[in-house]
Parts: structure tokens; C-alpha cells; sequence
């Protein structure tokens, strides 16, 4: 059974998982393609990321497995979501999973997140292959 909370989208990236892992977890090339913040690959790590007008929001990292895996809390104190990045070789680049989380479809604000992110994220999604064009020359 599929829960209704959870946002689910991928994406292929002609580009190895070494690539798109950097771009999850290195700032500077985070920041081409969804949000400024500190993101960081360390369990425990906490760090913000930059929403422009939906705020500064703050994370905290909850799994990591090297070019496999990156789970972060999302907006901790208020909608309280997880993020899960999943990265699966695929021929010579990398589909690229996202599960968003734990929103709460009982509130007014949840369940305008869910409704929002739900169309915004393939879009974010589609963004990041030719930001990873522009970073690695191809």
C-alpha cells in the first residue's frame, strides 16, 4: 500500500553516481541547482537550506551511504518531512530516486506543502542534469 504523504519522483542523469552525488552533497554544486546550505554526507551533520521565499530551512542528516544514499529531516519545527536521495547506475549515468516524507495531510500547511512540492519537485528534478552539464563541461 502506497502512502498518500509521500511525494515520489527520479530522474535519469547521463552522468556516473559519482557526479550526482556531488551535486547532493557538495554546497557549491547544491546550490546550482536547488538550494544554498551546508549540506554535508556526515550522519548527525545540521545544516540549513536556503528556500528563498519559504525561508531558511533546517535539516539534519539521518543516513548516508556513499554515492547510494542521502537521508536529511526537512524543515525541522514545522513541517518536520524527510528527504531520501536513492542513486541506482543505470547503463553509463545514474537514476536518481526522491521519497519526500512525512508530511502531514491533516494541516492546512501540510498538506499545501504536499500539494506544492508534490508539482514542484520533478521539475527540480529535471534541473539537475544540465546543472551537472554546466559544472562538468559535458
Amino acid at each position: 500500500m502506497t502512502d498518500p504523504a509521500v511525494i515520489h519522483c527520479d530522474q535519469f542523469l547521463a552522468h556516473p553516481p559519482a557526479v550526482v552525488w556531488r551535486a547532493l552533497t557538495d554546497p557549491q554544486w547544491h546550490a546550482r541547482w536547488w538550494a544554498a546550505g551546508d549540506v554535508k554526507p556526515v550522519v548527525g551533520h545540521r545544516f540549513t537550506l536556503d528556500m528563498g521565499n519559504w525561508g531558511v530551512q533546517p535539516c539534519e542528516v539521518i543516513a548516508v551511504e556513499p554515492e547510494r544514499l542521502l537521508r536529511y529531516s526537512f524543515a525541522e519545527g514545522s513541517l518536520d518531512t524527510t528527504i531520501t536521495w536513492r542513486l541506482q547506475p543505470e547503463g553509463d549515468g545514474t537514476r536518481l530516486f526522491l521519497e519526500h516524507a512525512g508530511f502531514d495531510l491533516n494541516s492546512p500547511m501540510g498538506k499545501q506543502a504536499f500539494n506544492g512540492m508534490g508539482h514542484g519537485w520533478p521539475g527540480v528534478l529535471r534541473g539537475i542534469g544540465p546543472a551537472l552539464d554546466g559544472l562538468t563541461g559535458a
